[in-house]
């Protein structure tokens, strides 16, 4: 074929010469296709700043606001002035709140340790021993979307880099056949997806969002069943890999190109893993009976499952928008907390009885707290709910190198504020990647004009519940 014969309408900025050179390079590509040396996984694993003693994170957010004077932060006082003033007046939360309200449930002593607990967590509560309360976390600001932002990406805006994907980037995944990050809720939560996008990251890191309403792992995972042999799958995504790198190579720094090939090579080795992995329902009978029927302890038994195969962080989102914000009635918090208490008991008991618990991190977690008085306007007749409280609340942490058995911080006498050695999320953050061998003042990104890390210009390392 001349170099005439080549229509000039093959790209209207191609000469009839680079039209050639461009069809050469692809005839080139086809045939020394198998030659191409593939460029390194950016998942591959990193070596981390220095010896790391965790090697994962299950991330379990009880998304709404878990009450903490209900659950982990006992308060007598609440009891003896229940339903008088707050003394000097309550803090300004976001609606009108009334006077003292004491818990509805009751708090005992659990385990060696004697942690009280409340009776809404009585199974987490005979494990008590393995996890550290921390009683004096606070926030900003008390909305669920710029809390969820702040404990997730470590500002109360959108835009920067979740936890998991500033993981992604530090340390890589341990599996190459299954995301490194994965999210799990049966519906979203409020805000949704930007909780763990890899904003200014390489898009590679970002989270892999399920939708945990499903046990056919086929129904969960969409696409995951094979269409065309291993073989012949794996010719066509080598092809289009070798075009990808020509294209990437006009095109550096083009992140979500190179998520995309990424995406690709990782569901291609998925077909094999993840239907199995993603599979409970290979779980004995008295396993899924521990964890218990329901969304939350379907995802805390994936979340176990993921974690064995080498999944760097899973995320689990106790449900759809906000189940825990129970501003007319905190007596459902009970229905609520039954579920989860099963759920995170059998997690723990089974990472502990697998060997793995020294190496994962477990946080059961929340945006922030409730006031430990009673919200005024409700839309019912109801006066039996509580306002969001940012200015104090709980979190427990188990596992990866946390002392068990111990509480840290409190908060005021009633449960509104933070009081003593207060955690904000940035000095849990700090805490949580020193564990996972990264010191979060040396993880950063440079954009936009400046280096960016997990924690901004904050956070301390909160040595004194390292075991």
């Amino acid at each position: 074929m001349s170099i005439d014969a080549i229509p000039a309408t093959v790209h209207p900025r191609w000469t009839r010469r680079e039209a050639l050179a461009r069809m050469a390079s692809g005839f080139g590509l086809l045939a020394f296709n198998g030659l191409a040396v593939a460029a390194p996984s950016p998942l591959a694993p990193k070596r981390p700043h220095f010896e790391p003693r965790a090697k994962r994170i299950i991330y379990l957010v009880m998304n709404g606001g878990m009450s903490h004077v209900d659950t982990f932060d006992p308060k007598p006082m609440l009891t003896k002035f229940n339903g008088q003033p707050v003394p000097g007046g309550a803090p300004k939360t976001e609606r009108s709140t009334g006077n003292l309200f004491a818990s509805p449930f009751t708090f005992s002593r659990r385990g060696q340790s004697g942690i009280e607990v409340s009776e809404l967590f009585p199974r987490t509560g005979s494990m008590i021993d393995d996890f550290c309360v921390i009683r004096s976390m606070w926030t900003e600001v008390p909305n669920h979307e710029p809390s969820l932002f702040m404990f997730n990406t470590g500002t109360i805006q959108p835009g920067r880099p979740s936890l998991g994907s500033w993981l992604m980037y530090g340390l890589g995944s341990e599996s190459q056949n299954l995301p490194g990050f994965v999210v799990l809720c049966p519906g979203m939560p409020v805000v949704g997806s930007p909780l763990w996008s890899s904003a200014f990251l390489p898009a590679v890191f970002q989270g892999t969002y399920i939708r945990n309403n499903e046990t056919d792992p086929y129904k969960l995972i969409r696409n995951i069943r094979a269409s065309a042999p291993p073989e012949q799958q794996r010719r066509m995504l080598d092809l289009l890999a070798a075009l990808n790198r020509e294209h990437l190579a006009e095109r550096p720094g083009d992140t979500q190109l190179e998520a995309s090939v990424e995406a690709m090579e990782t569901a291609f080795r998925m077909q094999t893993e993840a239907p199995e992995a993603f599979d409970i329902r290979q779980e004995k009978a008295e396993t899924l009976a521990r964890y218990g029927d329901s969304e939350i302890g379907r995802s805390c038994l994936l979340a176990r499952r993921l974690s064995e195969r080498g999944v760097r962080m899973v995320q689990v989102y106790y449900g759809n928008s906000q189940p825990w914000d129970h501003h007319e009635d905190i007596l459902e918090h009970r229905t609520l907390a039954a579920r989860a208490d099963a759920a995170v008991a059998a997690l723990v008991e089974d990472l502990k009885q697998r060997g793995m618990l020294d190496e994962t991190i477990v946080v059961l977690g929340t945006e922030f707290g409730r006031t430990p008085a009673v919200e005024n306007g409700s839309n019912t007749k109801l006066h039996y709910g509580r306002d969001h409280n940012s200015l104090g609340y709980s979190i427990a942490v188990a596992g990866g190198g946390f002392k068990g058995g111990i509480t840290y911080g409190a908060t005021d006498e009633f449960g509104y504020r933070a009081a003593e050695d207060r955690v904000h999320p940035h000095d849990l953050n700090a805490t949580l990647l020193h564990l996972l061998g990264l010191d979060h003042t040396r993880l950063t990104w440079s954009y936009s004009g400046r280096d960016f890390r997990l924690t901004d210009v904050h956070g301390e390392v909160i040595h004194a519940i390292l075991a």
